[in-house]
């Protein structure tokens, strides 16, 4: 079993991704989920910070956290640190108070303490709440933390109304974003969620009706991946894409008011879901408003639904399909 520190303030959210490199995700306490197993992709997740194999779990107390460890089988060899956290500083517990006191612990039972450079890392963390908690692991991965910088305003392309690079990931990894698998984004943009899912090991296609678009793209993604890419100039409602040609689309509608799209919003969407359809057998849209209905109406089977707060004029809709 394992204990997973999550990242954001969104646990639903993180959770749902994570669930794509962890098997048997289930919420524990503020900020801290376990999971069963852990794939080779979790370092790939962007709402997760690390995993570490449990040792035991009680109240977020300095007791309770001294008396998981006492009792504990301790399978490890070799020299240890102690890193207590008080996750989202929920509990007010003295952090420093806790690793004096299991470092103690550990030294009784003949660990050498390393701080700088251990073997071994023992994570205490303390999450507050109805179902507050102190969970004790060894850390065993950590996810890969470069998105500040891949900020957007460093490409090669840049417009305003970018994607952090962050959620991007997890867009990307919700779609299905991993080695030997397919991406398209239909409405790529400057290619931010394209250079997520191509990171992640993923071959990806962009399409994009306007021409600037598509070479901005090129330069962004021949900046940040060697190969395993393309890029189209085509129309989102009209793919120039055989039936079944990729694994999965992910894509960011233009979003109404600032859109420049002319035309019906709604009826552009709703092509480009049919259109998604035709080609893949899993997709997520973005958008400013829930385009779960018009989804439905394309013929996809909606699997989850998230809404993310943005500023006080934008909510992000995530929408998650299947075929």
């Amino acid at each position: 079993m394992y204990v997973l520190e999550l990242a954001g303030q969104d646990d639903e959210f993180a959770a749902y991704e994570a669930e794509h490199a962890a098997s048997d995700i289930s919420r524990l306490a503020p900020g801290l989920v376990t999971a069963r197993g852990i794939s080779d992709r979790f370092e790939q997740l962007a709402f997760t910070h690390r995993a570490s194999e449990l040792i035991g779990r009680g109240v977020p107390t300095v007791a309770d956290a001294q008396a998981i460890l006492s009792t504990a089988t301790l399978d490890r060899e070799g020299s240890v640190a102690v890193r207590a956290v008080d996750v989202r500083s929920t509990t007010g517990i003295d952090t420093q108070a806790v690793e004096r006191a299991l470092g103690s612990e550990l030294v009784e039972r003949g660990f050498e303490i390393d701080l700088d450079d251990p073997d071994h890392e023992l994570r205490a963390l303390f999450s507050g709440g109805e179902n507050g908690t102190c969970a004790l692991g060894w850390l065993v991965a950590e996810t890969e933390r470069g998105f500040g910088d891949r900020k957007p305003t460093d490409r090669p392309f840049f417009q305003p109304g970018s994607m952090d690079p962050m959620l991007a990931r997890a867009l990307a990894n919700i779609a299905g974003a991993r080695p030997g698998a397919t991406v398209l984004d239909p409405m790529c943009g400057t290619a931010g969620i394209l250079i997520e899912a191509g990171l992640a090991g993923a071959d990806v296609i962009g399409v994009d009706v306007q021409e600037k678009m598509v070479r901005g793209s090129r330069e962004n993604l021949a900046a940040a991946v060697d190969e395993g890419f393309e890029v189209i100039r085509g129309d989102a409602g009209r793919l120039p894409l055989r039936e079944d040609a990729v694994d999965t689309a992910v894509f960011d509608a233009p979003y109404g008011r600032q859109s420049k799209i002319e035309g019906d919003l709604g009826e552009l969407v709703y092509d480009a879901l049919c259109e998604a359809r035709r080609v893949a057998s899993r997709c997520v849209v973005v958008g400013d408003k829930p385009w779960a209905q018009p989804a439905h109406n394309a013929g996809w089977t909606t699997e989850a639904v998230f809404d993310r707060r943005v500023h006080r004029s934008l909510t992000r809709y995530i929408v998650v399909l299947r075929d």
